[in-house]
């Protein structure tokens, strides 16, 4: 006869359980959400660094044409937004305060020198949404732990 301990220890290592449903937890759709973040700013780094490569059509001549301000804001932006998609993707707490960082950071460009890139409010708008949608899943996720 074998000794129910050792069952139940053999059971925690098999890979699948069969049969068993599992409901996805408020920490699993964190995870989900932030990966998904980490593929919008990789888009977003990258776009940023086809600007300054000169990929994109722009002023006639090209990235060094525009504005000092916009150079520093693009330059900034492509830097920090393929940092934020790697921490994103890797779910470690670095990547959502830098992610945090980009989004606040876009907010006050657009909302304060909308010269830059033109004061959209629409970027406002999603990036305080996306924000909000970061921070209730991290809140729900947290209450869901064990003490």
């Amino acid at each position: 006869m074998t000794d129910p301990a050792i069952r139940d220890s053999v059971r925690e290592l098999e890979p699948v359980h069969v049969g068993e449903e599992r409901t996805a937890s408020w920490a699993d759709r964190l995870v989900l959400f932030l990966r998904v973040m980490a593929a919008v700013s990789m888009f977003k780094g990258l776009s940023h660094w086809a600007f300054v490569c000169g990929f994109t059509p722009g002023a006639h001549g090209g990235f060094a044409s525009y504005p000092l301000p916009t150079q520093s804001a693009t330059v900034f932006f492509a830097v920090i937004d393929l940092v934020a998609a790697v921490g994103l993707w890797l779910a470690a707490p670095w990547g959502a305060v830098v992610w945090l960082t980009a989004s606040v950071s876009m907010v006050a460009v657009e909302v304060f020198f909308p010269r830059v890139y033109g004061g959209q409010l629409a970027t406002v708008v999603l990036e305080g949404l996306l924000v909000f949608s970061y921070l209730l899943l991290a809140v729900l996720a947290a209450r869901e732990q064990p003490p």
